[in-house]
């Protein structure tokens, strides 16, 4: 019986760490779809299990938010060409302003 729960939890094991890769080094569709499937079969287990709030949460991963142009932050090119530019890329603190640590 041993044996069996061994190779049983093995298998578990490598069943799960191979998802993980595809949903990491996966097309990000194939990586929405996994989180979609987990969200459904966590919401189908039974109710003594209590994966409702994890299943929700996967299914708000799942949806996630409408990519922008880079995928980032939908804040692309909105930013208005009149906003004023450094002049530098330089930091410049005044020797006055830097506090000493005790």
């Amino acid at each position: 019986m041993n044996a069996i729960l061994d190779n049983l939890l093995v298998g578990v094991l490598l069943l799960a760490s191979l998802g993980y890769a595809l949903y990491k080094l996966g097309p990000r569709t194939l990586s929405k779809r996994i989180l979609e499937t987990l969200s459904r079969a966590m919401s189908a287990a039974p109710a003594f299990l209590k994966l409702g709030a994890a299943a929700q949460r996967l299914a708000a991963a799942s949806a996630g938010k409408a990519p922008g142009a880079c995928g980032g932050c939908d804040n692309c090119g909105t930013e208005s060409a009149s906003a004023p530019q450094p002049s530098s890329p330089e930091i410049k603190i005044p020797v006055g302003n830097i506090g000493r640590r005790a």
